[in-house]
């Protein structure tokens, strides 16, 4: 108050900001702006500086703190530095939005056992599940109605996957048999690969732009060994062996290298085409349960970018076009062909890796209970993980710091799965619900209840366009919104 008994006017600051893009091209000259510049307003001058048409979505970020109410708040009034210029990061967000699932379309019996593991083909158009009851069963999206039950598997199917052109979907089972489908006609591809000698847990199939033919296939599980086979030919073409206890995850890489992890508490990385090891990487103290690697989601769409309208059908022939635009899509996310992994274990923790050097880069703590599932997010800006300890966490991907955790489920979460557009997780736990969880509000936002017994598998269409839940219950459901 001055002497005369009115309030003065409060003096705003003002600094002298540059915007710079996450990889660090600047968007003009240094700005004069007040200190109370909220998200919003930053986001309207950058769009005019950027001379946008339609204006785009950013998250700013100073000094690594995301940007949220102003910049006064994220600073904190003891680090304004009012002599050099700040630099304000902004990452756009992706302009493709999925919207949060809300209600069940279908509920479709059929199965006579639990619903082990299911999955959407690359192009959207097909769903696989596997089941308890030996069956693999390929469902119609467009009535929502059972198409075809594939028979022959002598024992539970544990593990479903799509190639990545759509056109051929494998399934493997308890006995260690791999079977490979066509979804077109629900009948068997050639013979039944044999030769893993007790269960097989995982599958991962050559990426489309190394091959687009989609005729190697690598399966793994519990005799320790990894098997690539030829699926034209039905044979073996090699085993790796160097595992000393069952092989959890498999995944193949864009670069020509297998990543696996095992209960022998090792990741190893091996080359693809001769089964050289290339590196152990140790570290977790206890079994590593899942792998997710920053291309998993280029790698598993392909030539099928969800943003393309999706009843857009390729010919046989323009293979070359979707060669090209699979490996361009695959060289955008690592130009340098170094990819970056993150596991998760029995000893609570994950491990963030890089495939070019052997020590972690980071070792990601909070869980209280088992890590189960993880999962990048489709833009590589995130990680979400799954745990025992009933919560989802959320971090960011490129140096793994802690983001948030997601609480809200009253068991244990087994799985989660990323809507295409990043802003979303899609969680399935032993309660039996599912959750959907808004990256942007950090909250709920959508609780999806309907299932009778634990949610062993869920997954996110690429396109968006709906969700796929199956379980305990036997039930496989469908959501929409």
């Amino acid at each position: 108050m001055d002497v005369d008994g009115e309030e003065e006017t409060p003096q705003t600051h003002t600094i002298q900001a540059r915007f710079v893009s996450d990889v660090g091209v600047e968007a003009g000259p240094p700005l004069d702006l007040p200190v109370n510049v909220t998200k919003e307003q930053l986001e309207l001058i950058l769009n005019a500086l950027l001379k946008n048409d339609e204006p785009t979505p950013y998250l700013f970020f100073v000094n690594d703190d995301e940007v949220r109410e102003s910049i006064q708040t994220t600073l904190g009034a003891k680090q304004l530095d009012v002599e050099n210029v700040l630099d304000i990061v902004y990452q756009p967000q992706a302009v493709f939005r999925v919207r949060p699932v809300t209600r069940c379309t279908s509920s479709m019996p059929g199965h006579a056992e639990a619903i082990v593991s299911l999955s959407f083909s690359p192009n959207s158009l097909h769903l696989a599940s596997g089941s308890g009851d030996t069956t693999l069963r390929l469902w119609d999206l467009t009535t929502e109605t059972p198409h075809f039950t594939c028979t022959g598997h002598r024992n539970w199917v544990l593990c479903v996957a799509w190639s990545p052109d759509s056109m051929k979907v494998a399934s493997a089972d308890k006995t260690g048999e791999v079977r490979v489908w066509c979804p077109d006609t629900g009948k068997l591809l050639g013979r039944p690969l044999i030769g893993h000698k007790k269960w097989v847990s995982c599958l991962s199939w050559e990426p489309y732009h190394k091959n687009p033919d989609c005729r190697y296939l690598a399966s793994a599980g519990n005799d320790n060994d990894v098997r690539i086979w030829d699926v034209v030919l039905g044979t073996c073409t090699k085993t790796i062996a160097g595992h000393t206890a069952p092989v959890t995850a498999v995944r193949w890489g864009g670069s020509g290298l297998l990543y696996t992890s095992s209960r022998d508490r090792t990741i190893k990385m091996w080359r693809a085409e001769d089964g050289v090891l290339c590196k152990t990487f140790t570290g977790h103290a206890h079994w590593v349960n899942n792998l997710a690697l920053n291309t998993d989601y280029v790698l598993r769409t392909g030539p099928f970018h969800p943003v393309v309208d999706r009843s857009k059908s390729y010919s046989i022939s323009d293979k070359t076009e979707m060669q090209k635009s699979a490996l361009e899509r695959y060289e955008k996310v690592c130009p340098d062909g170094v990819e970056s992994f993150v596991s998760c274990s029995d000893d609570f923790t994950l491990y963030l890796w890089k495939s070019s050097q052997k020590q972690f880069i980071t070792r990601m703590t909070g869980h209280q209970n088992v890590v189960n599932d993880v999962k990048y997010s489709p833009d590589v800006k995130l990680v979400a993980s799954a745990s025992f300890d009933k919560s989802v966490r959320l971090w960011r991907a490129g140096d793994g710091a802690f983001i948030c955790a997601f609480r809200g489920h009253v068991q244990a979460v087994y799985t989660v799965a990323w809507s295409a557009d990043s802003r979303l997780i899609l969680s399935g736990s032993k309660d039996s619900t599912l959750k959907v969880w808004s990256v942007k509000e950090r909250k709920l936002a959508q609780e999806l209840p309907g299932h009778a017994d634990e949610v062993f598998g869920v997954d996110w269409a690429p396109d968006g366009s709906r969700v796929a839940s199956g379980g305990k219950d036997k039930v496989l459901k469908l959501w929409t919104y």
